[in-house]
């Protein structure tokens, strides 16, 4: 069933006469767990995703320094667990959108001292949805509606992660 040949009858097992490897099961089950998880993203992506973070961990473990893609991440993470559909590469005014609302996506990375989140206000969008990274790459994200932004006259609205309690059953995932 899978075309892979088995060493020995304990690589899988026999099922209406077929041989089924455990390799080929428990990827589905990992596929299951995965969309649990992220039911709405493409599966590959979340696997791309998650091979992302593994080896921006890994690079920190070797080097002791970070590796520099914090934007990007936190773009795959409001696109596979909240289900942005982001924008072109250079489009301006906001990064994506949920449904009806034009989405701006800012990222907390664990190098930044503060908690502090700044956005323009010029920008095309009604949500600002905040992914913060921990130093053990755990991810969690705020999703605020830009009327909650402090008013003022600058370019730019400026909140903090602690003024946006999380939603109740809010997870972090890597």
């Amino acid at each position: 069933m899978t075309g892979q040949p088995l060493r020995d009858t304990s690589d899988g097992i026999y099922d209406d006469g077929e041989w089924i490897s455990w390799d080929w099961i428990n990827g589905h089950i990992a596929d299951q767990e995965l969309r649990g998880e992220f039911p709405n993203a493409n599966l590959q992506v979340v696997k791309i995703f998650q091979d992302l973070v593994a080896l921006a961990e890994a690079y920190k473990l070797e080097t002791g320094r970070y590796l520099q893609i914090w934007g990007e991440l936190g773009e795959l993470y409001a696109e596979i667990k909240f289900g942005v559909v982001r924008h072109r590469p250079g489009t301006q005014g906001s990064d994506g959108r949920m449904g009806n609302d034009w989405v701006e996506v800012k990222t907390i990375s664990p190098e930044k001292l503060s908690e502090a989140i700044q956005v323009k206000r010029a920008g095309n969008f009604n949500k600002l949805l905040v992914v913060k990274i921990s130093e053990d790459f755990d991810f969690d994200a705020r999703l605020i509606d830009r009327k909650r932004l402090r008013k003022g006259k600058g370019k730019h609205a400026k909140t903090q992660w602690s003024e946006h309690p999380a939603p109740e059953g809010n997870d972090s995932a890597p």
